[in-house]
């Protein structure tokens, strides 16, 4: 008998400070009125090797390099407009395996090593994320247009330490951010030339939010590309595009003594011009 009463006295004081944590946290303000916008141009230059096997399997392995050329960085929280000029921007090194059991059916998985430029290269927790995928691609062929479905489930690992906040208790960052990535596009064949147009548009929407940054999720980037495949030989072609980003993510601010968290609405228009040559064994 004794034993069920401190079992239950266990239970009411954990009880009472599941209440008194939410409680706290519901009685931070937050403030959503600053703003930051950046612009920037990019250039990108990338490799693709691809090898089908039999029984729909594939093997694929890229490499991407990003140079920013131009960029400026505007905001209600900075104390004067930056600009940016040309510099390594981060390099993608992907490797994934495919599998179609169908025509119009494929999937696939995959892993990113993700090198960011401009940083302190003495911490490796600065320049390097990992990526980990699966996605599901659905397309269906009419004649010269081909259409196509993709849904990707995306995680991205972030070497950084992470800490829970003094004052809220709450994680400010995450160490992995998942995302899921709706991509819908569209190419045309052009009977006797080696050229393929294509159109795509891609919705990326965050899945663990940070309660600090309002625990509600969100779109946080859409691109649209448009672009030409152009074929080279059987197995060599070049993929020329332009793509336009819109970015938008909130930046956590803790004011502790105000018991306020504010968020900063940052706000991205990139620009990228971009050739990739692509190789099928």
């Amino acid at each position: 008998m004794m034993k069920t009463t401190a079992d239950c006295q266990k239970t009411k004081i954990i009880l009472l400070a599941l209440l008194f944590v939410s409680a706290s946290v519901q009685a931070w303000n937050y403030s959503s009125t600053e703003e930051q916008k950046t612009h920037s141009t990019q250039i990108r230059v990338g490799a693709e090797f691809d090898k089908k096997w039999h029984n729909g399997l594939s093997f694929n392995i890229s490499e991407e390099l990003r140079f920013p050329m131009y960029g400026t960085v505007t905001g209600s929280n900075i104390a004067q407009d930056s600009i940016f000029t040309p510099n390594f921007g981060r390099s993608y090194t992907t490797l994934s395996l495919g599998y179609r059991p169908l025509p119009y059916l494929k999937f696939d998985a995959g892993y990113t090593l993700k090198i960011l430029g401009n940083k302190d290269w003495s911490k490796v927790n600065k320049w390097m994320k990992h990526r980990v995928f699966f996605s599901i691609i659905g397309t269906y062929k009419y004649e010269n247009w081909t259409f196509s479905l993709r849904e990707r489930f995306l995680t991205e690992i972030h070497m950084r330490d992470i800490d829970k906040h003094t004052a809220t208790g709450l994680y400010e960052k995450n160490r992995a951010d998942w995302q899921l990535r709706s991509k819908a596009g569209v190419s045309y064949h052009v009977f006797g030339k080696p050229v393929k147009p294509y159109l795509w548009v891609e919705l990326i929407n965050t899945l663990n939010a940070t309660e600090l940054s309002g625990g509600k999720q969100y779109i946080t980037s859409v691109r649209t590309q448009i672009g030409t495949t152009w074929r080279l030989s059987e197995k060599n072609s070049l993929n020329f595009y332009y793509r336009f980003t819109y970015g938008y993510d909130k930046d956590v601010n803790v004011r502790a003594k105000k018991q306020t968290i504010e968020l900063t609405n940052e706000i991205t228009y990139q620009h990228a011009i971009g050739v990739t040559y692509c190789f099928d064994w």
